[in-house]
């Protein structure tokens, strides 16, 4: 199935102060999320951001935040995102039929959001250039995991492709500039 700016939402999970500088590789998914976040605004895909327990573990990276539409972050104690009650109800009143999940940790909060997606029927997509996880290992066997129950790992340049269809257009113009840093 392809992904669809119509379609699609952009889920980035727990991009946040105290817990991304700890990743494998922090860089990757802090710039990646706001790639993301940068081409679906320009594309009016609605974003949504999760912060667990930010008191604990800071506000979302300031990439991240700087480049998001206004009252997109919603709190979270919960790991997946559809555990908070808070999210799952922001998330459904989006009416939308595909999520695109970005973030961290992949093997904790990215996959349980994903798996809980997925059991309700959602198309799911999981950027994997765009998550990450402390340990290589955790992140390796969350991919094999997730692709094992039907969620399908793509690129940060396949998800924005998908979501332009079409070249020429000015929206592919500002786009493909995200993709360059």
């Amino acid at each position: 199935m392809r992904m669809s700016a119509v379609r699609s939402c952009l889920v980035v999970v727990d991009v946040q102060e105290r817990l991304a500088p700890v990743m494998a590789d922090p860089r990757k998914v802090i710039e990646g999320a706001a790639r993301l976040v940068r081409g679906a605004k320009r594309l009016s895909v609605p974003v949504l951001i999760s912060e667990q327990y930010p008191r604990g573990l800071g506000p979302t990276m300031v990439d991240v935040k700087s480049v998001a539409p206004e009252g997109t972050i919603v709190e979270k104690t919960a790991f997946s995102c559809m555990g908070e009650p808070a999210f799952a109800e922001r998330f459904a009143a989006l009416g939308r039929r595909q999520a695109v999940i970005a973030g961290i940790e992949m093997h904790v909060c990215v996959m349980q959001t994903a798996l809980d997606l997925k059991a309700l029927g959602y198309e799911v997509f999981v950027a994997a250039d765009a998550c990450g996880s402390r340990f290589v290992e955790d992140e390796e066997i969350a991919r094999r995991r997730m692709v094992i129950n039907g969620i399908e790992l793509v690129t940060i340049e396949m998800v924005l492709f998908e979501w332009l269809e079409r070249a020429g257009t000015p929206e592919f113009k500002d786009v493909s500039k995200t993709l360059i840093l």
